[in-house]
């Protein structure tokens, strides 16, 4: 009596989309054309290809095409050369390539195009990987593992620009491992994730199924290269039979098979059709009386996902993601739980196009997206994360000019009359007047975090526009406030002198402007106050006057320990003898310099001993003479100077 045993087919088994594409357009083409073949078996099935030819469409070689048959090209595609000898030979072209290999069609001739070395993972020998070389304007060369990934990066120069693709059916546990390897040999290769999303999915529902499995039965063509790949990857996790179709079981299947496994799982490759599973599952149900279908009751509900496989996507829907790779381009791709291979292009990842992809995204992170464009023909499907975001964006735009809340964001670029700011996503719009002051630059915003509060939003058209000033206002504001509460005579504060006038200096003490008038700015003689400081500089002042009322505040910046007359004071006395420099004539006498900032007067009658009538006659402005002090008057802070003290008297008559 056999045990009971579950079985349970995999969702992902058999034909994939490029497969299914290929098919539909060979056999509708059958069905209004005669002389119809195909340039190499359609798929690597023998039902398949028996049951075309039966309909007298032949699998045929580039020698055996005549002229004026219809050609078409299977889904692992040709090389360039290949679609030439078809033209050449006045052959119908019908193109059935995946629309994946189209893809890594594209990127070989645009990266060899711009002088790139092509390296691709892969068999050398399948038609698939000969069809990229074939797109490769420079040299191209193949690996199946990472041994052979290594001698062949071992013999590069550096200095020769490496692109790196795969195959569409190449192992995905195989192509991370070499894509760490990569990281460590060559980081600077560009790595394009080129595994089509049905053969990861497969291969991923298949290793999961055979870690769960007694027995594993994969089907498919035995030159199917994605089968033999769905083998391998089961083997390491359960006993695995590889058959063709359901009359190869009897002859692999032992009675130890059928007595101790109590879950068989099958899956099915690329090339293989539905009914052929079928057949298997049947066969495999008439052996095992007791077994039953059933759905798998552990960690993946298979039924459900499956059901998610087939629903309808559409534009504008929203739909959650999985990011499963991200490009050398910048395209990532996701995978939105249905046999569609969702891409979002680097324009529409991300409203700052300053941020690299893996800045924004990791492989494994689950995102929101909107549909923008499927491709049911091409198995595709265009995504956006940019407008997703800009949508939530907006609501909290709209709530931060509800609630008057201040929020940051880069500047990206300025435009007419303003910059623009990305924030949450969105797009805000600040206006010249708002982001810096008259006669401002608004090129030294770009590329710098801002804060900005919101003057208006359109929901209906998606736009807002803030203000840089009015933050910067509030925050000055406040900053004043808090200073007249605070600050009082006295004080010694730091500021930046804003501005430079005849009369004196405006200084920013952060939020509140003083004055420094040209008497408080220096001890000495200046021309302009512009000699002592400079817009920009930061100095230290004292405040000397301050009113809140009228929100005027007066400072001094000369120094007390610098004020010429203390140091006058502290250096001279009366009947001391000094040289002095003449600065100034008048009628009445001659100003000397004793010491920077400090004068004193030489009274006409102190210059000679005999009568002098113009004092221009005997000094000159910069001459210097000694002279004796012969008076200080401290409260008025006036000197009396006299040459005639240090002459000899002269004798009387």
């Amino acid at each position: 009596m056999l045990r009971e045993c579950k079985i349970f087919r995999a969702n992902t088994a058999g034909f994939c989309f490029g497969v299914d594409r290929a098919l539909k357009i060979v056999y509708n083409i059958l069905d209004n054309r005669n002389d119809v073949v195909t340039l190499g078996p359609i798929i690597h099935n023998r039902n398949v290809v028996d049951d075309l030819a039966a309909k007298g469409c032949k699998a045929v070689s580039l020698d055996e095409v005549r002229e004026g048959q219809t050609v078409v090209i299977r889904s692992h595609g040709v090389s360039r050369e290949v679609y030439k000898a078809l033209r050449d030979m006045g052959a119908s072209v019908v193109d059935a390539t995946c629309p994946f290999v189209e893809r890594i069609h594209k990127t070989a001739l645009e990266m060899t195009g711009k002088g790139f070395t092509v390296l691709i993972a892969g068999d050398a020998s399948h038609p698939e990987v000969e069809g990229i070389r074939g797109f490769c304007e420079t040299e191209s060369f193949v690996f199946a593992d990472i041994a052979e990934l290594e001698e062949l990066l071992n013999g590069f120069d550096e200095r020769v620009p490496v692109c790196v693709l795969s195959q569409t059916t190449f192992n995905k546990e195989m192509w991370e491992q070499c894509r760490k390897r990569l990281e460590t040999l060559r980081p600077d290769a560009h790595v394009f994730e080129t595994i089509c999303s049905a053969t990861a999915k497969r291969q991923e529902e298949a290793e999961q199924l055979s870690r769960k499995a007694d027995l594993m039965i994969i089907v498919g063509g035995r030159h199917s290269s994605n089968t033999h790949k769905l083998a391998q990857v089961c083997e390491k996790n359960c006993r695995t039979l590889f058959v063709e179709n359901a009359g190869e079981l009897k002859g692999l299947l032992t009675e130890e098979d059928l007595k101790s496994a109590r879950f068989i799982g099958i899956s099915a490759g690329a090339s293989t059709p539905g009914y052929i599973i079928e057949e298997v599952q049947q066969a495999m149900t008439e052996l095992n009386e007791n077994i039953n279908t059933v759905e798998e009751e552990e960690d993946v509900d298979f039924a459900t996902a499956y059901e998610a496989t087939i629903k309808p996507i559409h534009k504008g829907m929203k739909v959650d993601g999985t990011v499963t790779a991200i490009n050398a381009n910048g395209e990532v791709i996701v995978d939105i739980g249905t046999k569609h291979t969702g891409y979002i292009s680097p324009s529409e990842l991300s409203d700052d196009q300053t941020k690299k992809p893996e800045e924004i995204v990791s492989v494994g992170d689950t995102i929101k997206l909107i549909v923008l464009q499927t491709s049911d023909e091409k198995g595709t499907v265009e995504l956006s994360k940019r407008r997703v975001d800009a949508a939530i964006g907006l609501e909290k735009i709209a709530e931060a000019k509800e609630n008057g809340t201040v929020l940051t964001g880069v500047v990206t670029n300025t435009v007419k009359g303003g910059v623009i700011v990305s924030s949450n996503g969105v797009r805000v719009f600040i206006p010249a007047s708002q982001a810096v002051p008259r006669g401002g630059d608004l090129e030294e915003l770009l590329k710098k975090t801002v804060d900005f509060k919101i003057l208006e939003v359109n929901e209906q058209r998606q736009k807002a526009v803030g203000s840089i000033r009015a933050v910067e206002r509030e925050a000055r504001d406040a900053a004043k406030a808090k200073f007249f509460e605070t600050a009082k005579a006295g004080d010694v504060i730091e500021g930046e002198v804003k501005s430079i006038t005849e009369y004196g200096v405006f200084v920013d003490l952060g939020g509140v402007d003083g004055l420094i008038r040209r008497m408080d700015l220096s001890w000495k003689r200046i021309k302009h106050p512009s000699e002592v400081v400079s817009i920009g500089d930061k100095i230290e002042v004292r405040i000397k006057e301050i009113d809140p009322e009228t929100g005027k505040v007066s400072l001094i910046y000369r120094k007390d320990d610098e004020n010429p007359w203390k140091v006058f004071t502290d250096n001279y006395s009366v009947d001391q003898d000094v040289t002095v420099k003449i600065v100034s004539i008048t009628s009445f006498g001659a100003f000397a310099q004793i010491i920077d900032g400090v004068d004193g007067l030489i009274h006409i009658s102190q210059i000679a001993n005999q009568r002098v009538d113009n004092v221009a006659d005997v000094l000159k402005v910069g001459q210097e003479v000694n002279v004796k002090i012969t008076e200080i008057d401290y409260d008025k802070k006036r000197i009396s100077l006299s040459i005639r003290a240090l002459l000899p008297a002269e004798d009387e008559e």
